[in-house]
């Protein structure tokens, strides 16, 4: 069994300037405002078309990002509606066989110390799921019939596309005291990532 931690990767080649000279473009067809637009203005018209909650605007553009996290969290994350999704799928995906090592590999949780007793306690039973898993497929069962008895913690991957003002709502939702801790891990990971290639979109959101 291997232990991993969860990841992200954005699988677009950003470019956040020309992102917000577009969105701008698109924008000021709603005021024919266009004799507006210089070098310097789209951050300022989008800043102030998100303050005005304007966020219309911002949906003509997308990201795609491929997510490494566990399948639990991936229930939540496939809850927001306004996107698009490729997941790994444990109905064709054999984890005895030679491509995944022949072992189960899940994301380590963030909730416990290695060495505490609740973390030993998570270990011990990832390792009995791997094992009735392989025995079940030594039965001949198949992957989509073994997978019954796969934990929530197991790896999955999973890539997500959503325009930027989704973007906005997942990490509102996601990044707050009250979301669940590996959900909010996860969104921090990308909302970190955004607010370094995207000027202004994300910038008023913190956590």
């Amino acid at each position: 069994m291997k232990i991993v931690n969860p990841s992200i990767q954005i699988l677009d080649e950003v470019n956040g300037e020309e992102i917000l000279k577009k969105i701008e473009r698109i924008g000021r067809v709603c005021y024919k405002s266009e004799d507006k637009i210089t070098e310097e203005s789209a951050k300022n018209f989008i800043t102030n078309i998100i303050k005005s909650g304007h966020e219309s605007v911002i949906e003509h553009e997308k990201i795609t990002v491929k997510i490494i996290c566990d399948r639990g969290v991936t229930h939540e994350i496939v809850r927001h509606r306004i996107a698009s999704y490729s997941q790994e799928s444990t109905r064709y995906c054999n984890y005895s066989k030679d491509k995944f090592g022949n072992e189960l590999t899940v994301i380590k949780p963030l909730f416990w110390n290695d060495d505490s007793k609740e973390y030993k306690l998570w270990e011990k039973s990832m390792r009995y799921a791997e094992e009735i898993y392989n025995n079940m497929i030594q039965l001949g069962c198949s992957a989509q019939e073994a997978r019954s008895v796969l934990p929530n913690s197991l790896k999955t991957e999973i890539v997500v596309t959503m325009n930027l003002r989704e973007w906005r709502h997942f990490f509102i939702l996601r990044t707050a005291n009250k979301a669940h801790p590996q959900m909010k891990e996860i969104a921090c990971m990308i909302l970190n990532e955004f607010k370094q290639i995207i000027p202004v979109i994300f910038d008023d959101i913190d956590y």
